[in-house]
């Protein structure tokens, strides 16, 4: 199991390296992931993420008390604000598809912003 918690991880940083370039793929949760998968396959990973410059203080605060920091809150709403809008103008919805994105996008925004913040 160590060698697909250490694969996963890797995939997991991939993933959050490649969401530095593209703005619709959050980074953060990726290496939320990629921490805990690295817990359970390799110490020396897992502390190079945690003591990341950029990264790390975040990652050690969800870590810690599962906080989010604001600036992060605001992104998450400001992206799925923008989202929301290229879905409506995108394409023709109907009202139960605008209802289910609305509720969905609605209860990621519920969570986030019930974090402690830090």
């Amino acid at each position: 199991m160590r060698t697909v918690y250490l694969v996963a991880g890797l995939g997991f940083v991939g993933l959050g390296f490649v969401g530095l370039f593209l703005p619709v793929l959050p980074t953060t949760p990726f290496l939320i992931l990629a921490v805990g998968c690295f817990s359970r396959s390799s110490e020396r990973l897992e502390t190079w993420l945690l003591d990341h410059p950029t990264f790390g203080p975040t990652l050690r605060g969800w870590r810690e008390r599962g906080a989010i920091p604001v600036r992060a809150k605001l992104a998450a709403l400001a992206g799925m604000a923008v989202g929301f809008t290229l879905f409506l103008l995108g394409s023709q919805p109907g009202p139960l598809a605008i209802a289910a994105v609305a509720l969905l996008m609605a209860s990621g925004l519920a969570y986030v912003f019930t974090r402690p913040s830090h």
